[in-house]
């Protein structure tokens, strides 16, 4: 297939001639950039289509509203308005030409040069652009390095580097997603640089991370970064081995799970994961959470039977259960298709917690006063139903309350007259 017809589908989107029957007018010239251009060309699915202008973004705003096309402004100081055809929205931004950089960000100021425009972006098959009629744009070799599958910054990968040093990452991530291999120069020059990863703040630190993480080739990439140094901003030592076994490589993955895999190694690594990363209460809750079914689980050699699938369920909840599951699989190096983990998996999955049959009533109700006596006898019980399978036989669980209140020290129960 040639990259015409690649390409057509872009250009035959819902809304696509719309927008640029109102933009690409009267001296201004509009085109597809980045993403959809870049995975139209490799056959992978493309999401949001952006776009570029020459244009100022008070220009465009005024003539996608005189088509009758609505407006948003998102981001007007950055110069990008999103415009909205039949609820189906396109970014479009004005190009840019950088001012000054201080490796966080840049400050920019508005252009009308598409080749000057791709100068600045970080890599080469991000720069391709795609016009109303079809024409692909390359102005610094993007598809030579696409069909290569080689992940290349736009000239001295030093000083692009330097300019926002979040390219560290971003480099791996994209070779995670569409490199071949790692691009010396460019791998040579983070290297060099690694230390800029320090003055980055923690918000950006942890999105970029996830999105690596969850890129096909996450585990061969990881691996690479560690044996580099490049992974101390985590603050936990790096596991790649058990990423490498999470998933198979060319799958993408769940990015906090990849975390988990990469860099967890006890409930406390949750901690200090999420403040290197600035992560969300309800992300750092998960990853503790995996970290203790891991440790549930700690020594497995197998998959685990179904009775202590049950207690972890109990203990853990469904979603705690399962991602320790996968991790204790990474770990001893099972295939997520291996029969015993994906039958677990299953049942982890369509089996609900054992919820226990029975009150704190059911033993004061035998002469077990309030207090600690009566905690200690739930204790008893609870650790009686776990051993016995999780029963709710009435008749099974009424002996196990009358068990568990006989072995209740300094007690003066009774048995229920029948």
């Amino acid at each position: 297939m040639s990259d015409a017809e690649k390409l057509a589908p872009l250009l035959a989107r819902p809304g696509v001639r719309r927008v640029f029957a109102a933009l690409d007018r009267d001296g201004e010239e509009l085109r597809i950039v980045g993403g959809a251009v870049r995975n139209a060309l490799l056959g992978e699915p493309v999401g949001d289509i952006d776009l570029a202008s020459t244009a100022p973004p008070d220009v465009n705003a005024r003539r996608a509203q005189k088509a009758g096309l609505k407006v948003a402004p998102t981001g007007v100081e950055h110069g990008t308005i999103t415009v909205i055809v039949e609820g189906v929205p396109f970014e479009v931004t004005t190009l840019r030409e950088d001012v000054e950089t201080d490796g966080r960000r840049a400050k920019v100021r508005f252009g009308r040069d598409f080749a000057m425009d791709a100068q600045r972006r970080d890599f080469t098959l991000n720069a391709l652009s795609l016009d109303w009629r079809g024409l692909l744009h390359d102005p610094v070799g993007g598809r030579a390095d696409l069909e290569a599958r080689r992940v290349r910054f736009i000239g001295a990968p030093r000083r692009r580097i330097a300019e926002d040093f979040l390219r560290i990452l971003r480099f791996f991530r994209f070779s995670a997603c569409y490199g071949a291999g790692l691009d010396p120069d460019g791998f040579d020059a983070c290297v060099a640089l690694r230390d800029g990863l320090d003055t980055l703040s923690r918000e950006r630190l942890g999105a970029e991370t996830l999105k690596l993480l969850a890129a096909p080739r996450a585990g061969f990439i990881a691996e690479r970064m560690a044996q580099a140094g490049l992974l101390g901003y985590l603050g936990v030592a790096p596991w790649p081995a058990r990423l490498k076994n999470l998933r198979p490589q060319g799958q993408r993955g769940d990015g906090l799970l990849s975390l988990a895999a990469l860099a967890l190694h006890s409930a406390r690594d949750a901690e200090t994961l999420s403040r290197a990363l600035r992560l969300s209460n309800a992300q750092k809750q998960r990853l503790a959470g995996a970290a203790r079914a891991a440790a549930f689980w700690h020594g497995a050699t197998a998959a685990p039977s179904a009775a202590s699938l049950r207690e972890a369920l109990f203990h853990l909840g469904p979603h705690s259960a399962r991602d320790g599951l996968d991790l204790v699989r990474a770990e001893i190096g099972a295939a997520a298709t291996e029969s015993g983990f994906a039958q677990a998996q299953v049942f982890l999955r369509d089996t609900p917690p054992p919820r226990p049959p029975f009150r704190a009533s059911d033993i004061c109700a035998r002469g077990i006063p309030k207090g600690p006596e009566l905690g200690a006898a739930l204790k008893t019980l609870q650790a009686l139903w776990i051993r016995a399978g999780f029963p709710s036989d009435p008749q099974k669980v009424t002996q196990l309350i009358e068990q568990a209140c006989a072995a209740t020290p300094d007690s003066n129960w009774t048995r229920p007259a029948t």
